[in-house]
């Protein structure tokens, strides 16, 4: 996880520390402009898409990389992408998910290919490697993450009876999104 702390500081979960069990020995201070470390420990090894998601989306403060059980599964399942929209808080809170090919953990190509597909989405499935959401701040982050990991538990449970939201349901609840994002 990492949180804006202004224009240019944002502050990064460290290398192998768990979200879990943190304090401050387990945040680094780094530069958003570069990923550069600035204080503390060594930071997550995907430091590179967060700096550059932040970079990209001012309007935005925190992104959230998360590896939950069932959204995962369906990262690591080949064919057709699934309609996600089967609960109206997927298209209401997170929109549209964006999805990219496996690329190598920690990269330039994965940091480039992540921040690419956040500019225009707030949730990118990581083929074979996990998700990435963005938000305003932290509790809304983990609600992206959840209401996802409800979504993809809802679409493995339920197989192909699942029935997602209409298209017309669906458009109605991405405008109320986006009415809701440019009142803020």
């Amino acid at each position: 996880m990492s949180l804006r702390v202004d224009a240019e500081l944002m502050l990064v979960k460290s290398s192998r520390s768990w979200m879990g069990h943190m304090d401050e020995a387990d945040v680094s201070v780094c530069r958003i402009a570069d990923g550069a470390l600035l204080e503390g420990g060594k930071p997550s090894v995907e430091t590179g898409f967060h700096a550059g998601v932040l970079r990209t989306r001012p309007d935005m403060n925190v992104v959230l990389h998360f590896q939950s059980p069932c959204a995962t599964t369906l990262a690591c399942v080949d064919g057709q992408v699934p309609n996600y929209f089967v609960i109206p808080e997927v298209p209401f809170y997170i929109g549209p998910v964006a999805r990219i090919p496996y690329l190598c953990p920690g990269s330039k190509e994965l940091a480039d290919a992540v921040t690419d597909a956040l500019r225009e989405h707030d949730l990118v499935q990581m083929v074979n490697h996990g998700q990435t959401t963005v938000a305003t701040d932290v509790a809304h982050a983990i609600q992206n993450a959840s209401f996802f990991e409800m979504a993809c538990a809802i679409l493995l449970r339920g197989g192909e009876r699942i029935a997602p939201l209409t298209a017309e349901q669906a458009e109605e609840l991405l405008a109320l999104k986006a009415a809701r994002n440019s009142a803020v």
